[in-house]
């Protein structure tokens, strides 16, 4: 498995409510906003807002319950939860490959050795749409790759109307995925993960965007806000 020394430093809580005097914290409150790593204990709540978000577009989720612990299970460093006060309110759940293009292969597979990263899926909680937290989750989730040391591409595959939301993050179509779901098919996009800049001491100085970022739909006036 990669080292993720280093890493941790970029998923970190973030500090959203005004500072309290250490001498008058209360204790066992939850954060108000933090981002982690996802584990087992996480899925039923992965699951039931993936379903709710993918069920009623295109009728098929991109990965089932059972799809759900095993990469929480096998990849846990290869995930990142949005917690508000405790409740996950978006997530991304990738895993490794190792070839140039996506396969079906690619959609149950963990391959420790690849140095590509399979974003399976990303989803917002309905409650917390349209507020921006998709994008955000992405840019982080982004940086983080750049500290683990074996990584060097990340991958997805989309439906057409949802290119225009990945290309914003900076993603670039590689072509038609060989991968089909059902009557889906899919756009096959990258983005390099070059260098390792935010493998340093200071790296916790990272912080989200000040502002949501929103996005247009393809033929559309409405905004696609995962």
């Amino acid at each position: 498995m990669m080292s993720v020394v280093g890493a941790q430093a970029l998923i970190k809580p973030m500090q959203t409510s005004p500072s309290v005097s250490p001498g008058i914290q209360r204790r066992h409150t939850l954060p108000a906003s933090e981002v982690r790593p996802l584990n087992t204990q996480d899925a039923i709540s992965v699951f039931e807002i993936e379903r709710e978000a993918f069920i009623s577009v295109s009728g098929e989720c991109p990965l089932h319950l059972d799809e759900v612990r095993h990469f929480l299970t096998l990849c846990p460093e290869l995930s990142m939860g949005w917690f508000e006060e405790g409740r996950l309110v978006a997530f991304i759940i990738g895993s490794l490959w190792d070839q140039d293009r996506l396969a079906t292969e690619a959609l149950t597979l963990h391959k420790p050795r690849g140095s590509t990263v399979h974003i399976h899926v990303l989803a917002v909680h309905r409650t917390f749409r349209q507020q921006g937290k998709g994008p955000i989750l992405m840019w982080r989730y982004l940086q983080y790759l750049r500290c683990l040391p074996n990584v060097r591409r990340a991958v997805l595959m989309c439906e057409d109307f949802l290119i225009p939301f990945y290309r914003k993050s900076g993603f670039k179509v590689l072509g038609r995925c060989a991968v089909t779901v059902a009557n889906l098919t899919f756009t096959e996009m990258w983005y390099p993960i070059s260098g390792h800049a935010y493998m340093r001491r200071n790296s916790e100085a990272i912080r989200f965007p000040q502002h949501p970022l929103t996005l247009p739909l393809a033929k559309t006036d409405e905004q696609v806000d995962l």
